[in-house]
């Protein structure tokens, strides 16, 4: 029986072999016609390339509008836009009209650029990434920032509120903030035990403290966490929270970007005191705040 079995089984074997041999006519022509249709799948890839080479070609396009001024913009008559960017563009003008300052103004005193390094506490104020490689910062949230800043600094004295300065592009526009706001400076570099030495003469017993720089006033940071004092930082791209406890995001380099932020806050802590108007501007300007230049710095 056994034997009978294997002879029936030879034939099925055989039977599938010659099946698969024996293919009609019309179906090696279907199997024929369906190959130019694989190398048509295959032929898509080089389409793909060049979508990103025009992706790439857009980022580029849409860095050099970014650049440009609301009135380059507007003035531009082969741009054609659509209803979403007709709303788009009425919501950026609204933002603009909500600023504290033009924003022209703050972008050309270059407030919202970073660094080329980013850390993770900063991420959530990062607005884009250049193709220099510059992180660049989210101007309506320095602005609400600033706006924050003004309300929380202008409810304490105004000597008991200290500005700590080590940066030299920061000295003059904290020099005058002070005058201003009648804060007291502290410029120049931080001495240890400043803040937290009893004994030390010229201790200073501040309740609140504004740095221009956490990395580079960490001295200071150090001590007003120690004794705790809250501290209000400028902070760019680069620095970290700790001991923090207030971020205003912003250019904390630059000698323009500074003398614009401290001139805000100044004006916006005489505004939430009272001491002048909301629509009123204090008798210093921003070019009061800016350091000035020297000439070895021009040669240089």
């Amino acid at each position: 029986m056994a034997e009978d079995q294997v002879k029936e089984n030879q034939p099925v074997e055989n039977q599938i072999e010659s099946e698969e041999e024996s293919m009609t006519a019309s179906d090696v022509v279907k199997t024929i016609a369906e190959e130019p249709k694989l190398e048509e799948t295959v032929t898509d890839e080089p389409v793909v390339e060049t979508g990103s080479v025009e992706e790439e070609s857009l980022e580029d396009e849409l860095d050099e509008a970014a650049e440009l001024t609301e009135e380059e913009f507007v003035a531009g008559d082969d741009i054609v836009f659509s209803e979403e960017d007709e709303e788009e563009e009425k919501q950026e003008s609204q933002l603009v009209d909500e600023l504290l300052l033009p924003r022209d103004t703050l972008l050309s005193a270059g407030i919202h650029i970073g660094t080329r390094m980013k850390t993770l506490d900063m991420a959530s104020f990062i607005y884009r990434v250049r193709p220099d490689g510059l992180f660049v910062l989210d101007v309506k949230k320095t602005d609400d920032r600033i706006r924050t800043a003004a309300k929380f600094l202008s409810r304490y004295e105004k000597a008991k509120v200290a500005v700590a300065a080590t940066r030299l592009y920061a000295h003059e526009p904290v020099k005058k903030f002070c005058e201003v706001t009648g804060s007291t400076p502290i410029i120049g570099r931080f001495i240890p035990g400043q803040l937290s030495n009893p004994q030390y003469s010229n201790r200073i017993d501040p309740e609140i403290i504004v740095v221009s720089d956490p990395r580079a006033d960490a001295q200071a940071v150090k001590e007003a966490s120690k004794v705790g004092i809250p501290i209000v930082a400028l902070c760019s791209t680069d620095n970290e929270f700790t001991g923090v406890d207030l971020v205003i995001p912003t250019n904390n380099k630059g000698r323009r970007a500074l003398a614009v932020i401290f001139w805000l806050l100044a004006r916006q802590i005489l505004r939430e005191r009272g001491e002048i108007g909301m629509d009123k501007d204090p008798q210093a300007t921003i070019e009061d705040f800016e350091a000035k230049v020297t000439r070895e710095e021009e040669d240089t």
